[in-house]
């Protein structure tokens, strides 16, 4: 790991000194000399460090200023610090982006569209479960409350499906990050991100035969990194380019650390965020009764 990040560094600096960036040559805006920057499902300065100096190292360099990281115990801690100036620019998850922008003027700037991001059902291979409709009366483990793509697309999906949570099956949040409540029949059915669970699998050393999948939900919107309202337009359109321009640098930074590339694949991309693809989050929060969050 240490010389991974090593080399990270190295190839960042040498890019640096070689030539003046774009930006700066089209561009008149100027940036603050600091940026303070969170990761919502990150807790702790240790493991922000571990997994995401690489690219914060790249952040730095596409904006051609300072960033810090600005460690949270939860997330609410984010959207407090957003209210109260002490944190200027936010990655967060789609659930979490839609209770940041509930409680807050933060601005969407970006977001990181990944193409194997969406939720599966999946069953042990004896359970004789082979659709939705077979759930009705079982339990279905959700991971964790506000999980993007285990509760909340999770519920969606049995939404669609015709099925109401905790009338026409039972949802549990074990928090095991993992298949284990399944294989050792404390479930009858789980929900994952499809990330999540292939590792899972290869954990376990494990086939999709031995926890076959019965369905998978749409793809989900991406990460999104919003800005607090303490900058002016101009701030934020300029973040915006240059995070755009810069993708390729950042996704590298991403995806130089093993754990954050199985989530990232190389497909992965920037996009001008859009409020509206959050939507179907809100629909699920809405449908578990948590309207507090919106």
């Amino acid at each position: 790991m240490k010389r991974r990040n090593f080399l990270w560094y190295s190839s960042l600096f040498i890019a640096g000194c070689s030539a003046t960036s774009t930006a700066s040559r089209v561009s008149t805006v100027k940036l603050p000399e600091k940026i303070r920057f969170a990761i919502t499902d990150v807790q702790g300065i240790d493991e922000l460090k571990e997994k995401y100096d690489p690219f914060r190292a790249a952040l730095e360099d596409v904006l051609e200023t300072s960033v810090e990281f600005f460690p949270m115990d939860d997330l609410l801690t984010a959207a407090s610090a957003l209210q109260t100036n002490q944190l200027d620019l936010v990655w967060a998850g789609p659930s979490e982006y839609v209770t940041i922008h509930a409680r807050t003027q933060a601005t969407p700037l970006v977001s990181l569209i990944r193409s194997n991001y969406y939720a599966v059902l999946v069953v042990r291979a004896d359970s004789g479960i082979q659709s939705l409709a077979d759930l009705k009366g079982k339990t279905v483990d959700m991971w964790k409350v506000g999980s993007t793509a285990s509760h909340l697309a999770g519920t969606k999906m049995l939404l669609d499906a015709g099925l109401m949570p905790q009338v026409d099956y039972k949802a549990v949040m074990t928090g095991e990050n993992d298949l284990q409540s399944l294989r050792l029949g404390k479930v009858d059915a789980l929900v994952s991100g499809n990330p999540r669970y292939r590792a899972a699998l290869k954990a376990l050393n494990a086939s999709e035969q031995d926890y076959p999948i019965v369905a998978r939900g749409e793809l989900l919107p991406g990460d999104v990194f919003v800005l607090s309202s303490a900058f002016s337009s101009a701030v934020g359109a300029e973040i915006q380019a240059r995070m755009l321009r810069g993708q390729n640098k950042l996704l590298q930074g991403i995806r130089s650390v093993e754990s954050l590339a199985v989530r990232f694949p190389e497909d992965s991309q920037f996009s001008v965020a859009n409020d509206a693809d959050y939507d179907m989050i809100r629909e699920a929060y809405r449908a578990i009764g948590q309207d507090k969050f919106l």
